[in-house]
């Protein structure tokens, strides 16, 4: 749309094409506040099958109630389905699908590929089935080439991208695929790539897969490099992104064609939903008609957004690769307004130099930023101002004044005044109006038929249409007449005229036409209330999978994934079957390919590809076909595309999910995969559900590994240990330091970089599965695999060794693990791998 358009985002809305501002809800209040600030839709979650699990959320009962809310006022409604489903809860989602479809529910965003594929499947069988399908952010689509694969065996009506995209590769997504495209423009930001992080499993058996994020990105870290504590002063929070405000670059997303914008913040409060929905509606608005934000986002606007929620703004990966400026490690929680700097104090009282335009008034409450840890930190209550001098009354600010120095930032954490204005802009709710979508037709000596398809509604004028002398019925003149629909409940969003030109009727009939139209859509409204909360679709049935061929007989096969070509000789002596490498740059894979090809065992050799795909990295899966491996280990959706025709043999990994017959069955299928790797998310006891619903022989279970926790575009590297931004200026520390992170309980956790220059932190303490060993191979279960991390060559051959021996059965369980916890420095544990 050009400035020259004479339309407004209001206008468009009702279209399919139009911009969607997707604002949060994660209680009625919060739905409330969006609705009347200007949401297009919402998206909200139930108390299962939920990402946000702390969040108030709705239940089935109380959904038909929410839907005629926003439905009446012309906004529509997601819920998120945005975990894995497990082998047990599949007929249990299947029922939630049903019933949301039933409530009359628009959409549900999905994360787990094999409640997807099911959904889609029920779309085709049965028309009743309404419900739309999304992408979850979850299912981490970050390139066309995922997008392509998921939409070959999805329905996919939406696609939620990964928020480490820059504008310019979101541009790239946009060109390549026909789904319209969601983006995040505001909020907290994960530190880890949605879907890939195992951090809450691995340390405290909470899933982020599965909704119970403990938020181990928000704590504090000390960087210990080469075996020494870094001193970094304040900087302690050091995998804690600012928050994302994406306020400016509104304009550039709606010139490249994303169809929704979507706050974050289900955790958050109704004023937050209303103070951001409310902004992002000015600039929305504005980027729509062609008109600079700043015209219609006031200063204000911002100031409240800052107050509302905020750990200090940047504007995330959008601009591209800036280290620091989206980590500057220096806070982890709410921080609010920066008034400025404190210049002298006195016992109940402070100077400050003002930074900004923050206003401060009695009542505020602030908090003094003097670097330390946030227990530590002194706030309270202004209780007068002075010019530069705040005052503050002993009882509702307890200050330790001899901790007060010149120098120390303040912050402005809640303003009691802007609370009560956001609590009224959440209490003005818009008359609920349904939108209208008519259709005009009729010629010379007939009557004028007006038509509403979406509820099956038609009338005709009581006289013909005649031949006009003065005054001609144009499109504009039919919208204005039948548009005065004041108190009726509806709004006309579009008219359609048909009519050839030149004919007339008189207004009193084309009144009368209208009322008489009104009358027959408000009866059909009405049946269509009443049995919409009682149509449930036929139940699906899922569908039947391959009967399994493996038995507890079929030997054993081990696979040793190295990450340093020195490993590769040890791993190979001592009884590996097969070997997968996993390199930082991936330009040593071709000498590592020839390593294991010298060795004299004639093994076969994977190469992993990174685990996320960018619009313009699929040079990386080149490189990896030049190697002449014997096949690749697929980690990304992005590759599964790739390499979906390709003569090598392919192995899907854990980062692709796998947690139900499903999932498994589908990516299998789609990817013409060999096996699949069991996703890391599964405890023995569902990785036994999987093996029973699904042919054993599909899988490969990793038996020993450090836990991939947080997987990250951020680099910790480039962003505490050189002067630099990005790979371009960093100096690449990654290949100098060894670096690790030491939690608030003194664990360490190595930090490796790889091709993408992402980061993954991973867990110190090895994780085994030997004392479930048996019971896999009673299930069928026979490949089985060990992942090395900075292990040297004598700790390899002894690992694989022993890994070996127990396969074989020549080395109990307990003899392993009494040796693993000798040779692991933390001991080890089972982990993920523990029942609950």
């Amino acid at each position: 749309m050009t400035p020259d358009d004479d339309m407004t985002l209001s206008s468009l809305r009702p279209g399919d094409l139009s911009p969607e501002l997707l604002s949060p809800a994660g209680d009625m209040d919060s739905a409330r506040a969006a609705v009347a600030n200007g949401a297009d839709a919402i998206y909200f979650g139930l108390d299962r099958f939920n990402a946000r699990l702390r969040a108030d959320n709705f239940t089935l009962d109380s959904l038909p109630e929410l839907m005629r809310f926003l439905h009446t006022r012309g906004v529509k409604g997601y819920v998120t389905m945005n975990t894995l489903i497990f082998t047990s809860e599949l007929a249990d989602a299947l029922t939630y699908l049903g019933h949301l479809n039933a409530a009359g529910v628009d959409g549900v965003i999905v994360q787990d590929t094999g409640l997807a594929r099911c959904l889609t499947e029920w779309r085709r069988q049965d028309p009743a089935m309404k419900l739309e399908l999304h992408a979850s952010t979850q299912m981490t689509l970050s390139s066309p080439d995922g997008l392509e694969f998921a939409s070959g065996f999805l329905d996919l009506k939406q696609a939620v991208l990964a928020r480490e995209l820059s504008l310019k590769e979101i541009e790239q997504c946009v060109r390549h695929t026909d789904i319209p495209l969601e983006v995040f423009v505001h909020g907290a930001l994960c530190v880890a790539y949605s879907g890939q992080c195992l951090t809450s499993e691995s340390l405290g058996q909470r899933s982020a897969n599965r909704g119970e994020c403990a938020q181990a990105c928000r704590l504090p870290y000390t960087l210990v490099v080469d075996g020494k504590a870094v001193p970094l002063g304040e900087r302690r929070y050091l995998l804690s992104p600012q928050d994302l405000c994406a306020l400016d670059r509104i304009p550039d997303l709606v010139r490249m064609g994303v169809k929704s914008y979507k706050i974050e913040g289900r955790l958050k409060s109704p004023e937050y939903v209303a103070a951001v929905t409310a902004a992002y509606r000015k600039a929305l608005d504005a980027a729509c008609a062609g008109i600079p934000v700043d015209e219609m986002v006031t200063a204000r606007d911002r100031y409240a957004l800052q107050m509302v929620f905020s750990r200090g703004f940047s504007t995330g990966w959008l601009d591209g690769t800036d280290h620091p400026r989206l980590t500057h490690g220096r806070h982890g929680k709410k921080r609010g307004a920066y008034a400025g700097v404190i210049v002298d104090s006195g016992q109940g009282w402070l100077d400050i130099r003002p930074e900004g335009d923050v206003p401060l008034a009695p009542g505020d409450g602030f908090v003094i930023d003097a670097g330390e840890d946030r227990n530590e930190e002194q706030g309270g209550r202004i209780w007068k101002v002075q010019r530069n001098r705040l005052f503050f009354h002993g009882k509702a600010s307890r200050i330790d004044w001899s901790r007060v120095r010149p120098g120390q930032k303040l912050w402005k954490t809640d303003d009691p005044a802007l609370n009560a204005e956001l609590k009224k802009m959440r209490e003005h709710l818009p008359e609920a109006v349904l939108p209208l979508h008519l259709a005009c037709t009729g010629s010379a000596g007939e009557p004028l038929t007006v038509s509403c398809p979406e509820y099956g509604c038609s009338v005709q004028s009581a006289q013909p249409l005649q031949t006009a002398e003065k005054r001609p019925l144009t499109p504009e003149v039919l919208e204005q007449q039948l548009g005065r629909l004041g108190g009726t409940g509806f709004r006309v969003a579009s008219c359609e005229c048909l009519l050839p030109e030149g004919l007339m009727l008189p207004l009193s009939i084309l009144n009368q036409t209208r009322r008489a139209l009104v009358e027959q859509i408000q009866t059909a409204r009405q049946e269509k209330e009443i049995s919409v909360p009682s149509r449930l679709p036929e139940p699906f049935v899922l569908p039947a999978l391959p009967e399994g061929a493996a038995t507890p007989g079929t030997p054993p096969h081990l696979s040793v994934l190295c990450r340093r070509p020195e490993q590769i000789p040890s791993a190979l002596d001592a009884g590996a079957d097969a070997v997968y490498l996993d390199f930082e740059d991936l330009r040593d894979y071709a000498a590592g390919v020839e390593a294991v090809r010298q060795h004299g065992k004639s093994a076969p050799v994977f190469l992993a590809t990174p685990r996320i795909q960018k619009p313009s990295e699929t040079g990386y899966f080149k490189l990896m076909e030049r190697a002449a491996p014997d096949g690749v280990l697929i980690r990304n959706l992005g590759a599964a595309q790739y390499f979906r025709h390709s003569p090598l043999h392919r192995i899907g990994d854990f980062s692709l999910n796998v947690a139900n017959p499903y999932s498994a069955a589908i990516l299998k299928e789609r990817g013409n995969l060999d096996y699949l790797t069991i996703s890391y998310d599964l405890n023995a006891g569902q990785v036994a559900d999987l093996l029973r619903a699904a042919p054993p022989e599909w899988f490969e279970l990793t038996l020993h590994q450090h836990m991939p926790m947080f997987h990250m575009e951020h680099c910790v590297f480039c962003t505490f240990l050189s002067d630099g931004a990005s790979y371009k200026n960093c100096g690449r520390p990654c290949e100098r330091y060894h670096v690790q992170l030491r939690d608030r309980v003194g664990q360490l956790h190595p930090l490796l970089a790889d091709a993408g220059c992402r980061n993954t932190l991973f867990n110190g303490r090895a994780q085994t599965g030997a004392g479930f060993f048996r019971g896999f191979r009673h299930q069928g279960l026979s490949r089985f695999r060990l992942e090395l991390l900075d292990d040297s060559p004598e700790k390899v051959r002894l690992l694989v060794s022993r890994y070996r021996e127990l396969l074989d059965g020549s080395c109990t369980e307990a003899r392993l693990i009494r040796e693993l916890d000798v040779a692991e420095q933390l001991g080890t544990t089972e982990g993920t791998l523990r029942p609950r």
